[in-house]
């Protein structure tokens, strides 16, 4: 691939950015719709929602539009359950032509109905996607009278597709979770306790990091949404501190629930050695009058650390010198990832997020390496030209950017929400510098012809 015919779309200059000695400091353009033409990563309104809520597991969950959209987003999260599984069954009303013509009010009121009699969820949740915005359905009526009808809350969610971006799929998600939100008791709640948002339980992940809080004493009211319950998020605003690992998506439910609650929340990390070390202190900080939580904390980092570093350093021998290319989702995972790399002494010649606002670019800017290209929503195309002329020898990304490494003969790491093993936690990052390991050090890649092979 020639990349130097490669330019960028007219619209797409300000939204990449190259780190250089005496370059312009310009802020990244961000928060736009993608640029039609572009084939952008992002997903939809309605897809930001679905990612969001997927994971609450005892609820059932309808998609109110055609069936391609609940096909597009049907276990679309990598979230175990240790319990009910209502979630992975992604209902449809599936509506027809008919339908749109004349509404699909009743076919949602029925299908509520019959869902409801047969799985006897705890709540229901309602997704619009795009044909419902443009033939009207009222959907919080159906909502309401459902609700009163079958005694067991029924939440719509607003998320029409072409109504922004993803992020403003995270926001109606998120205004449906403070529906349920201060509707149960907080009896038997400690003042040491926390609520852990936006853990998404990806291979199990929200069971390791809740374990290693429970070991430091620490209760763990409710997980939103890894492994989520009703019950438990109804009781949430009975926690002292909220704990926002995924800043993208549930930002803004801390922020609404320390202004109607008065709850105080953080933001950490639990990828990288580095960064889940710094989520147990953060949290064992704010809670100064139980000393023996840090104590615990320091002695969880101590133990853990001390069962992977010896492998660690194998990993780091091979690795040293080698170039990584990072596109994901959030720009909070980028930080992380730039730190994990780092320890195991490769560098970051790309990196890039679909929801990154301008602190998080700022902050790109000066974690990042000199040479080092900065985009926001970006494309395959731009992708495969940064990849190329860098020469990055792996790829991080989701389930759209692994085709895009295979056909450039780079290895691939999927760091987004449909794998399936466990990333965070210190065993967490122990299992990627391994698959790092595994895939950047094939003997596979020397027959790419970008390497010299064969042709």
């Amino acid at each position: 691939m020639d990349t130097q015919k490669i330019t960028l779309l007219e619209g797409r200059e300000h939204q990449v950015y190259e780190k250089k000695q005496g370059g312009p400091e310009v802020d990244i353009a961000c928060d736009k719709t993608s640029l039609s033409g572009s084939v952008s990563q992002r997903a939809c309104v309605f897809c930001g929602s679905r990612v969001v809520l997927y994971p609450v597991a005892d609820a059932i969950h309808i998609v109110h539009g055609p069936i391609g959209c609940a096909a597009y987003t049907w276990d679309i999260r990598g979230a175990v359950s240790s319990g009910p599984e209502l979630h992975r069954l992604s209902f449809s009303t599936d509506l027809q032509e008919m339908d749109v013509i004349y509404g699909g009010e009743k076919k949602l009121y029925r299908s509520l109905v019959e869902l409801i009699d047969q799985y006897q969820p705890n709540a229901a949740f309602i997704y619009s996607t795009c044909i419902i915005g443009l033939i009207g359905d009222d959907i919080d009526a159906v909502c309401k009278k459902v609700a009163k009808e079958k005694g067991i809350p029924v939440m719509p969610v607003h998320s029409e597709g072409f109504k922004g971006t993803k992020k403003d799929g995270y926001k109606a998600a998120c205004n449906a979770l403070m529906k349920l939100i201060g509707t149960g008791s907080t009896e038997g709640i400690s003042k040491y306790s926390i609520n852990i948002l936006g853990e998404f339980n990806l291979a199990g992940e929200a069971w390791i990091i809740r374990e290693y809080y429970e070991k430091m004493g620490i209760q763990v009211v409710a997980t939103m949404t890894g492994d989520g319950r009703i019950d438990d998020i109804r009781r949430s605003h009975g926690a002292s501190l909220n704990v926002v690992q995924c800043s993208g998506s549930m930002t803004t439910l801390a922020k609404d629930m320390e202004a109607k609650y008065g709850i105080p929340f953080i933001r950490v990390s639990y990828f990288g050695f580095e960064d889940m070390s710094k989520s147990l202190y953060d949290v064992a900080q704010l809670f100064p009058d139980r000393p023996e939580i840090m104590e615990k904390a320091k002695e969880i980092v101590r133990d853990e650390i001390r069962k992977y570093y010896p492998e660690m350093q194998k990993f780091k021998a091979a690795l040293t010198g080698k170039k990584a290319a990072i596109y994901v989702g959030g720009a909070f995972k980028t930080f992380s990832l730039i730190k994990a790399l780092r320890t195991i002494g490769m560098s970051v010649v790309l990196a890039g997020s679909q929801t990154g606002n301008q602190d998080d670019y700022r902050r790109l800017k000066e974690m990042c390496d000199e040479g080092t290209v900065i985009v926001d929503d970006s494309n395959p195309v731009e992708l495969s030209k940064f990849v190329l002329e860098k020469e990055a020898d792996l790829l991080i990304g989701g389930v759209k950017e692994r085709p895009i490494a295979f056909k450039l003969g780079v290895g691939f790491c999927d760091h987004n929400h449909e794998r399936k093993i466990p990333l965070a936690g210190f065993i967490g990052m122990y299992y990627f510098a391994k698959e790092v390991y595994e895939s950047v050090m094939s003997p596979v890649w020397q027959f790419a012809p970008r390497k010299g092979g064969l042709k």
